[in-house]
């Protein structure tokens, strides 16, 4: 990873990690919920969604500052939907990033209840803010709600759990990550251009874009599965094999997948190209994404 990109990425996730409890700690919260929420907010996570939405607003020279209050909101969403993912009735998963699930830490009933908190309150963070104006606060409420509901996130969860222990194609599948990973990824650069004040035209683009994004981040996931470091995913290796999951490493084999996953890095690359950012940090990102080992 570029030296530039590794200081951007840490002060990026620094600066999330500390929007974010401030924003809690303006909220009258229960104790024992707010450790649990705090507990995955706190996880370590990549930051990866307000970062590529900081970074396309910057590349469209746009006030990347204005961002912040999207970018937190996307990342609640994103948090609750792993700590209800890890859930006995979804993934049923012990461990996440290294540490005990929500669940394991706390007991299932208050673990819902966290990823609840954090999905309701993300679209106060929106309404709420006096940086947007009651135009800007509808459309970004309208996009998050629906690449994170029943035609975005969770319905690519309710497809993946549906097709567990069944033969699907590849098309099927990409359907499944499109929605799952692929729409919050896409509403993250589809905000940071329109914040930027770009057209219709070239926000399609960018959003095309982040759905590449999605399917690159996926795949190489899925490798990992298979060839990670398991003292640096924090988790074992093999466990998509374990639990009989539908992956590309086994439907097209180890070289298969990083075959898929380069045509898709050059197809966001190309996206960028059409949209003025090819050179741009979000080309790196891009690379990073692909070569990444966690």
């Amino acid at each position: 990873m570029n030296d530039w990109l590794k200081s951007y990425i840490k002060e990026e996730q620094t600066l999330v990690n500390d929007c974010i409890h401030s924003y809690l700690s303006d909220l009258h919260i229960p104790k024992r919920l707010k450790e649990s929420v705090l507990y995955s907010v706190d996880a370590g996570g990549k930051r990866l969604r307000p970062i590529l939405m900081k970074l396309t607003c910057e590349g469209f020279h746009g006030n990347a500052e204005k961002i912040y209050p999207a970018a937190i909101a996307l990342e609640m969403i994103h948090t609750y939907s792993l700590i209800h993912d890890d859930l006995p009735a979804m993934d049923d998963d012990d461990y996440r990033r290294g540490r005990l699930t929500n669940h394991k830490q706390f007991d299932e009933a208050t673990a819902i209840l966290a990823g609840d908190a954090l999905l309701t309150n993300s679209f106060h963070v929106i309404s709420s803010n006096p940086f947007y104006t009651a135009e800007e606060k509808v459309h970004l409420v309208q996009k998050l709600s629906k690449a994170s509901g029943m035609e975005g996130m969770v319905a690519g969860q309710f497809l993946d759990i549906e097709s567990e222990t069944k033969n699907i194609s590849i098309s099927e599948m990409e359907h499944i990550h499109h929605l799952k990973t692929g729409r919050l990824l896409s509403y993250a650069v589809e905000i940071g251009s329109y914040l930027a004040g770009e057209s219709e035209e070239v926000i399609e683009k960018i959003k095309e874009f982040g759905d590449c994004i999605g399917l690159i981040f996926q795949i190489q996931d899925d490798i990992l599965d298979v060839i990670g470091d398991e003292t640096i995913m924090g988790k074992p290796a093999g466990s998509d094999v374990t639990n009989d999951k539908n992956t590309y490493t086994s439907l097209l084999g180890l070289e298969g997948a990083i075959s898929r996953k380069n045509y898709y890095v050059q197809k966001a690359k190309q996206y960028l190209h059409e949209v003025g950012l090819i050179g741009s940090k979000l080309e790196c990102l891009t690379d990073y994404l692909s070569d990444r080992d966690l």
